[in-house]
């Protein structure tokens, strides 16, 4: 599974991606908007920081200005998936910016339907809501499934499962679990993956076993 960071905030993308475990970087006019700054600027920040797919979204909503406004973000840089919403004109720049050998991010998925018109399409991405769906009482993760188990019946189908609105780090182990190819996560959930209580005792434990050793590894 590869694991996107969810946010525009390039501090905290330059800090999670020191990690290793960053393989991409998914935005929005909202995290964008919440850093404000330069929509370019930070983009192509991002861009220099981490080498897989950078998701940026176009703020059109009709076909003509969608498709002009995705070739210019496609521009910044050749890991630029240009995020689209799944309307109708959203899946016919789809279908004309794939075509031209651009990475799109079919976003705001919320039903099974939905996923196959993506698909269809031949977006690179499709981003399924799966916290947004729990919001109004539905099951997100029930959704995955569907989407996996679909997609898993058609080799044609290229599309990779980007699992988004991610809430929690169950979120992401159930996904893993349905064999989704993606998650997005944002930075504060992704540290929450490290804890463990036991974890942390066993450290203190070990850290105080070896402070009476009276020892020093880097004394050698």
């Amino acid at each position: 599974m590869k694991f996107f960071v969810d946010t525009a905030d390039v501090a905290e993308i330059k800090e999670l991606a020191a990690t290793g475990l960053v393989d991409g970087v998914t935005t929005n006019p909202s995290l964008v908007a919440k850093t404000g700054r330069d929509f370019f600027e930070v983009l192509r920040e991002i861009c220099d920081i981490v080498d897989g797919p950078i998701s940026a979204e176009v703020a059109a909503t009709d076909y003509d200005t969608m498709l002009a406004e995705g070739r210019a973000l496609s521009k910044l840089a050749d890991h630029i998936a240009v995020k689209v919403p799944l309307t109708p004109d959203g899946l016919k720049a789809c279908k004309a910016l794939t075509s031209e050998g651009i990475m799109v991010n079919v976003t705001l998925c919320f039903s099974a339907a939905q996923a196959i018109l993506a698909a269809k399409a031949g977006a690179s991405f499709v981003s399924p809501f799966v916290g947004r769906i729990d919001d109004v009482g539905s099951d997100g993760m029930a959704l995955i499934a569907d989407i996996v188990e679909i997609y898993a019946g058609y080799l044609d189908f290229e599309t990779e499962i980007l699992v988004a609105s991610v809430r929690h780090p169950m979120h992401v182990v159930d996904a893993a679990k349905m064999g989704a190819d993606i998650v997005t996560i944002p930075p504060g959930v992704l540290r929450a993956m490290f804890n463990h209580p036991l974890t942390d005792k066993g450290l203190a434990a070990f850290l105080a076993d070896w402070k009476k050793t009276g020892q020093s590894i880097l004394d050698r």
